[in-house]
């Protein structure tokens, strides 16, 4: 049986996703995404960005700006969003600030949308700071934390969160069902269309099959299939 069924965008060529990588990773974590989405009939934008080098706000603005102006260079008369953990908040930043009349829908995987207790427990530390830098330091749970700040969604986004660990010292740091980062609660987020949780860790969201699916399913209807098994 087929991943996904190849057929063209629900609303018309073209339609453009930009993709945005988490925190630590590059567009490399996103080619099988990627490459789903382009068989699937979509204009695709896989987009690399220097995740540990800037705050948030800055980042956003760099990756997402220049995306967006690529998409509508190419003639995109609608954009999407797929985004893995970081990646989400990049797009509630920048949409928080930029009006983008031709946004279609955000996908966001396993994005620690109201902070992570990791970042909480950890985020003080020396070494902590060094391999996730300014942007890794924005994510904790308190009310003053980027994504605490950014306010509810304001667009169709369905989010896909992961419930399985593979960082059992992470996951003694999170309470309730996690995927390793974030807890299946803290990705939730205030107007989001959709939830969707699957078996599947932090790190490997982005690469599975039935997170594929549910990306394009959601990216066509509005909705994710909670009929799957």
């Amino acid at each position: 049986m087929a991943m996904v069924a190849i057929s063209s965008p629900a609303f018309g060529a073209p339609e453009a996703v930009i993709l945005l990588h988490g925190l630590c990773r590059t567009s490399r974590s996103m080619t099988k995404m990627e490459s789903a989405l382009a068989e699937a009939g979509y204009q695709v934008q896989n987009v690399s960005y220097p995740s540990r080098t800037a705050h948030v706000e800055k980042l956003a603005d760099d990756a997402i700006g220049k995306a967006v102006a690529n998409c509508q260079q190419d003639g995109a008369t609608r954009i999407d969003f797929v985004t893995h953990s970081l990646g989400g908040i990049l797009v509630r930043s920048y949409l928080a600030r930029h009006a983008l009349p031709s946004l279609g829908r955000v996908v966001m995987l396993a994005p620690p949308n109201q902070g992570s207790e990791v970042v909480d427990k950890l985020g003080g530390m020396l070494v902590f700071k060094w391999i996730n830098g300014p942007a890794g330091n924005e994510l904790g749970t308190d009310t003053r934390s980027t994504p605490n700040q950014l306010g509810p969604a304001t667009y169709p986004v369905g989010i896909i969160a992961g419930d399985r660990s593979i960082n059992w010292i992470n996951s003694l740091l999170i309470p309730g069902p996690d995927d390793g980062k974030v807890s299946i609660e803290r990705t939730t987020l205030a107007g989001m269309s959709d939830h969707l949780v699957i078996h599947t860790a932090h790190p490997f969201i982005m690469r599975n099959r039935e997170a594929i699916r549910q990306t394009i399913q959601f990216l066509r209807t509005g909705t994710f299939d909670h009929t799957a098994g």
